[in-house]
């Protein structure tokens, strides 16, 4: 009877040392991880709260030119290659038919079939507006008109939107003027949402066509 009852109690102690053993330590509740400022600067991320993510761009391709035509291309197409508008214009860069035959490209079943093609055009493209704009991007980069800071992707991208000849109106006059294209989409809204990318591999070429 004795050994039953020290096997028992014995047993008792052992599960109740375990017990407390394994028991979850006090966590820290302080958010050092999400948040310090230390040195007076703030640090944003990780945070518990989703929609400090949602306007995210990821992958975070900085001022890259790849950023700048990922950008574009979204803006345009959502980046759809075969993606043909209500007005006609096609592929992840929204070329009109004009546009195509002016960077040497007639054929636009096999453009919307080609990505690789589409890639092309736009940089031809690029190399074309930045000859035409170039007194344009030579005068205005680096400074403030109508409260957007003017860079050369920025005027590349509102050259893409609505040709180099808004582009040239819109300076002229002092970008107080509200050039759209038929949605209704700005130059200046461009401006202001593609500057600041580097374009500066893009060679300025009146001739440029596309290499078939």
């Amino acid at each position: 009877m004795i050994k039953k009852w020290y096997f028992y109690t014995s047993l008792t102690v052992i599960i109740a040392f375990l017990s407390y053993s394994f028991k979850p330590l006090k966590l820290d509740t302080k958010e050092w991880f999400l948040r310090k400022n230390d040195n007076g600067t703030p640090y944003l991320f990780p945070s518990v709260k989703q929609e400090d993510y949602t306007s995210l761009n990821i992958p975070f391709t900085g001022n890259l030119f790849i950023g700048f035509k990922e950008a574009l291309g979204f803006r345009e197409s959502e980046n759809k290659y075969k993606k043909v508008n209500s007005l006609g214009y096609l592929g992840k860069y929204q070329f009109g038919n004009e546009t195509l035959r002016s960077i040497g490209i007639h054929d636009t079943d096999k453009f919307l079939k080609s990505p690789k093609l589409q890639e092309k055009a736009f940089v031809a493209l690029l190399s074309k507006n930045k000859f035409i704009l170039k007194d344009v991007i030579e005068k205005y980069d680096g400074k403030v008109v109508n409260g957007i800071l003017i860079t050369e992707s920025g005027i590349l991208a509102a050259a893409h939107l609505g040709g180099a000849g808004s582009v040239k109106r819109y300076f002229k006059n002092n970008g107080k003027k509200y050039i759209k294209d038929a949605y209704g989409t700005s130059i200046r809204s461009y401006l202001k949402a593609f500057g600041g990318y580097d374009t500066s591999f893009i060679v300025p070429n009146i001739n440029a066509v596309v290499s078939l």
